[in-house]
């Protein structure tokens, strides 16, 4: 009996592994650098062309620092703007409605809007092509008003197309990033939280064992 109670414990706390780690989704079909090198990379990208219309307003310059850039680097990002200050359009809203129909969307939290954010933001900035009329289209978005930031439907270079689908990684991966900087964090303390239960779970089960042993 006390064995069968035992096995008990034991396939609890396997279903709470099983259910409380976070697990990949199937729909995600593009491989990320998670490094720190990559989103280095990505933020360098989102400043040089994504931040000339879109927002960041969760993202202040002095959170450049958590992800490896120094002081020196995030003052070239920044300028004359102060650290606590969220990364800015370049465009004016009046200037990029003009231009473009509709003000850009913020993109603090794209990559939680949308299912699978950063495989979305990839296949979106790579899904450009050019249509038999000669008319630039997104597959993904088809009315979308963003040009194609990259150029990735008009290079024909096998190579170059690859950095730049490398590049579309690195930009979605710090967009992820962006969206919840702590994710790393809370994944890590998940297994400690784990460990700790199955130890605990552990210590109560022989606790339990010595008081039914004296009642009896």
């Amino acid at each position: 009996m006390n064995r069968h109670k035992f096995r008990t414990i034991l396939y609890c706390c396997l279903l709470l592994i099983v259910f409380t780690v976070p697990a990949r989704s199937g729909a995600v079909e593009v491989e990320f650098d998670r490094s720190t090198d990559s989103l280095k990379r990505g933020a360098v990208t989102f400043q040089n062309l994504c931040k000339l219309c879109h927002d960041m307003k969760y993202l202040r310059y002095q959170n450049l620092l958590e992800i490896g850039f120094s002081q020196q680097q995030v003052d070239k990002f920044r300028k004359d703007r102060e650290m606590q200050e969220s990364l800015k359009s370049s465009t004016t809203p009046e200037a990029a409605k003009l231009l473009f129909g509709i003000q850009p969307p913020d993109l603090s939290l794209m990559a939680k809007a949308r299912k699978n954010g950063p495989s979305y933001i990839y296949n979106l900035l790579t899904g450009y092509h050019e249509t038999a009329g000669g008319v630039i289209r997104n597959q993904i978005l088809p009315d979308t008003s963003m040009p194609d930031v990259l150029a990735y439907s008009i290079e024909t270079d096998v190579q170059a197309r690859e950095q730049l689908e490398k590049t579309a990684r690195e930009v979605a991966m710090f967009m992820e990033w962006v969206a919840d900087p702590k994710a790393d964090q809370r994944r890590r303390m998940g297994y400690w939280v784990i460990a700790y239960l199955v130890f605990l779970t552990f210590l109560l089960y022989l606790i339990k064992r010595r008081v039914w042993r004296r009642l009896r």
